[in-house]
């Protein structure tokens, strides 16, 4: 007779420890292997964008004139994919992120968070850099890592909105963490941007999700600091603490000005380019293409891309720019992103906030340049995102840069304040506008006329909105914002952020779904 095997033996001889070990592996197990998935996602993305800004690069090196339609073809293309099958991934992903969080997690992660959005994040992005677009892959890769944590929700037995929200929550954390090999920042990033509160439930979801995804990054990239380490010098010359001063003035003018433009297009665009973005929105991308192709034809092609180069060339004294650069460069970020195409913001902001740098350091030319560039740098990214903590943090980490701590902290904070005095911050702010719910249907065609009407006037946009699309039409970049946060409406599901002009450090609301069933975190 055929004795059994020990294998068949093992789950009658001990089911308790089976049944354990099933627990926990649905309890520990499936969020590492996410984790992991996260990290490597990270670095396949991180790759990819390279590989398709190379390629810009060597078509543009064989004809100078191609953007012109290149350009262009890609921004109709890639906003038609957009509105036609990827709605959800437009932008940076940031504020996606954001509003699921500070909403249902069920109902929005399944409208933002999905592997069709993941898919499309991935693929118009990288359409948008082979067509040279100012764009980045850091924000995006937020979304990508948030998205496949969410997705795995499906395999927890029990899931309810605390487990969903620590599995977004870890894995846009990792993701940004992945993306700049910044651990430390993406813990701030997830605390100060994301939750603007501290849980001591979450801490070990979040450090264990930045530490397998910064394993796996480690071990395909090597350890590196994103902008390498600059060199401070042994003493700080006297005019550093004038040099943080205006140089934090002058960014936060700078990113308060790009928050606004984005914020309230509806307001400096000319009607007839309304128009265009109201009847033909693809017409208005292509528009957008073409104003990025001659501003990067005039720029002699440094606003191409994301402005990595342009940034870590000024930083190790091999690239020469104009002292128009981080105009244009703007001007190219805003064509960028009118139309809503996915891509980030973090990178090109950082390339400006170094030609900014370099534009002061003909004032300030006593100083090191790469220590103005960093102070720069960090001030720009403070002022678009109004987040202090994270942007210094993120600089410091980038340039290694340990002993310019209290400068950037001050030039983070001060820049911050003065960019309020121009826009509220920028992701609460977009992401107000996926939790406002869609105007009902009028019954009658000329309900429908009448409230379409009632709508251009009010925000200077008829474009529909799309009941399978988000909660608000998202990419309706052209709504002005109003003037208090009173009219903003909130959502039909769960709580609004906090309002845009509301003080960051408000608790935010507290969770209407009770005790969750034990999630990623550590054993009680």
């Amino acid at each position: 007779m055929q004795r059994p095997s020990l294998a068949a033996l093992l789950p009658g001889l001990f089911p308790a420890l089976t049944r354990r070990s099933l627990r926990i592996w649905r309890q520990y197990g499936v969020f590492w292997l996410g984790a992991i998935a996260v990290g490597l996602a990270a670095v396949l993305y991180a790759r990819l964008i390279d590989w398709g800004y190379d390629a810009f690069r060597t078509m543009r090196a064989h004809a100078a004139w191609l953007p012109l339609l290149l350009t262009p073809a890609i921004a109709a293309a890639s906003a038609w994919l957009t509105r036609r099958f990827f709605r959800g991934a437009e932008g940076s992903g940031i504020p996606q992120v954001i509003a699921t969080l500070h909403a249902s997690p069920s109902s929005f992660g399944a409208r933002l968070l999905t592997l069709r959005i993941l898919f499309g994040k991935v693929l118009i992005s990288l359409m948008g850099i082979l067509g040279g677009f100012t764009i980045g892959r850091e924000g995006p890769t937020v979304q990508v890592g948030a998205a496949l944590m969410f997705n795995l929700r499906r395999f927890y037995p029990r899931s309810n909105a605390l487990i969903e929200r620590q599995l977004v929550l870890a894995g846009a954390a990792a993701g940004l963490s992945a993306a700049f090999n910044t651990p430390l920042a993406g813990i701030v990033f997830a605390i100060e941007e994301l939750t603007r509160s501290f849980s001591a439930r979450a801490s070990g979801v979040l450090i264990t999700a930045i530490i397998l995804a910064g394993v796996v990054a480690l071990g395909l990239n090597g350890n590196y600091t994103y902008f390498g380490t600059i060199d401070a010098g042994q003493h700080f010359p006297k005019m550093l603490a004038v040099a943080v001063l205006v140089t934090a003035i002058v960014t936060g003018i700078a990113g308060g000005l790009f928050s606004w433009l984005l914020l309230n297009t509806g307001r400096w665009l000319p009607a007839r380019v309304l128009g265009l973005y109201r009847e033909r929105p693809i017409a208005f991308a292509a528009l957008c293409g073409f104003v990025i192709a001659v501003v990067g034809i005039v720029s002699g092609g440094t606003t191409f891309g994301s402005g990595y180069a342009e940034a870590r060339g000024l930083l190790d004294g091999h690239e020469q720019l104009s002292l128009f650069y981080p105009v244009l460069k703007m001007v190219s970020m805003v064509a960028s992103y009118l139309p809503g195409i996915p891509g980030g913001i973090f990178a090109p902001s950082l390339s400006i906030g170094a030609g900014f740098g370099n534009v002061l350091h003909v004032v300030f030319d006593d100083m090191s340049l790469p220590m103005l560039i960093a102070l720069a740098m960090v001030g720009y990214l403070a002022a678009v995102t109004q987040s202090p903590i994270t942007s210094f943090v993120i600089v410091m980490e980038m340039i290694n840069g340990h002993a310019l701590v209290i400068s950037l902290m001050a030039t983070a904070l001060v820049s911050s304040r003065v960019a309020r005095f121009f826009a509220p911050p920028l992701y609460e702010t977009l992401a107000q506008r996926y939790l406002a719910p869609p105007p009902a249907a009028a019954p009658h065609a000329a309900d429908s006329a009448q409230a379409a009407e009632e709508t251009a006037t009010a925000t200077s946009v008829t474009e529909p909105q799309d009941a399978a699309a988000a909660p608000a039409d998202p990419l309706d970049t052209l709504r002005e914002q109003p003037a208090n946060a009173s009219d903003v409406p909130a959502a039909t599901h769960g709580t609004a952020p906090a309002a845009a002009t509301q003080e960051r450090d408000d608790p935010p609301a507290s969770d209407a779904n009770g005790a969750a069933q034990t999630g990623p975190r550590e054993p009680q």
